[in-house]
């Protein structure tokens, strides 16, 4: 049992791949690590498949962050590819990304400051489309 359990994970990092990107529009602000970027249009890759790092750029404008992430799985292949964030208080986190007919997806990684918010308010999660 325990052999087949690390086998499993050993491979999610390997699944754990956005090989085209995502594109998804937010209206409002959110946090990805541990920059805040405006409302707006995005791009979600992944610019090194060996690394655990994501790129989150602006389609309309020069500003991206890095974020760190955990990859992390389903059993039904998600239907359509999403971005899905969560709000604490009138903040939001830039939380999952699921990728269409996949059944793995990426959880970014909490910041302190994501996690110093999510002790003091209850969280809501919302989801952007992606493509």
């Amino acid at each position: 049992m325990r052999i087949g359990f690390l086998s499993l994970l050993s491979v999610l990092p390997l699944a754990a791949q956005i090989d085209n990107g995502v594109d998804f529009t937010t209206s409002f602000p959110f946090y990805a690590g541990k920059a805040k970027l405006p409302a707006g249009n995005y791009r979600v890759s992944q610019p090194d498949m060996g690394a655990e790092i994501l790129r989150i750029q602006n389609i309309d404008e020069p500003l991206s962050a890095f974020v760190d992430f955990t990859p992390t799985q389903t059993l039904p292949p998600h239907r359509d590819s999403a971005v899905s964030f969560e709000k604490y208080g009138d903040t939001d986190y830039l939380d999952r990304v699921w990728i269409e007919g996949q059944t793995y997806g990426i959880e970014a990684d909490p910041t302190k400051a994501e996690a110093a918010a999510a002790a003091g308010v209850n969280a809501g999660e919302h989801t952007a489309g992606g493509q």
